[in-house]
């Protein structure tokens, strides 16, 4: 099975958090909150924001009513930048990212199909925006709402 770590899984978390953050009056938010807000640990929040930092996708503003937010609009921050920052390539394996990963590259047929699996999800993610996610859980909040308002 092909999975996201945690690392990814926690990053995209915290970006969203500060995008909601964001949209809201682009708030500085501190670590300590968001690690309250999605329950991470504020350790592993201190290792996340590195990456996303160093790759200007967060900055950080200093002093009171400082902490972190977003470098860019929701809408123009997308999930393949976010794993790309803190998993590396969205290849599905190695080869795909550096051909001189394996000796068996030039006769082998299955790197074509991994190569091709690997750009759809490459494209796919760099489809989806934060503000593509914010909007997907309002919708959804927006259902669960109606659908308790049905079952009374």
């Amino acid at each position: 099975m092909i999975k996201v770590s945690t690392k990814g899984r926690y990053g995209l978390r915290l970006m969203l958090n500060l995008a909601s953050h964001y949209n809201s009056g682009n708030k500085a938010v501190i670590l300590k909150n968001v690690a309250q807000e999605e329950d991470i640990s504020i350790r592993y929040l201190e290792q996340i924001i590195i990456p996303l930092k160093i790759k200007k996708l967060v900055k950080s503003i200093r002093g009171a009513g400082g902490g972190y937010t977003l470098a860019r609009k929701p809408a123009e921050i997308n999930v393949c930048e976010i794993l790309e920052a803190l998993e590396g390539t969205c290849a599905l394996v190695d080869c795909v990212e550096d051909t001189d990963y394996c000796d068996r590259l030039p006769g082998c047929a299955a790197y074509e199909v991994w190569r091709e699996a690997s750009q759809l999800l490459q494209n796919f993610f760099k489809k989806v925006t934060l503000q593509h996610i914010l909007d997907l859980g309002e919708k959804k909040l927006q259902k669960s709402k109606e659908k308790g308002k049905t079952r009374r």
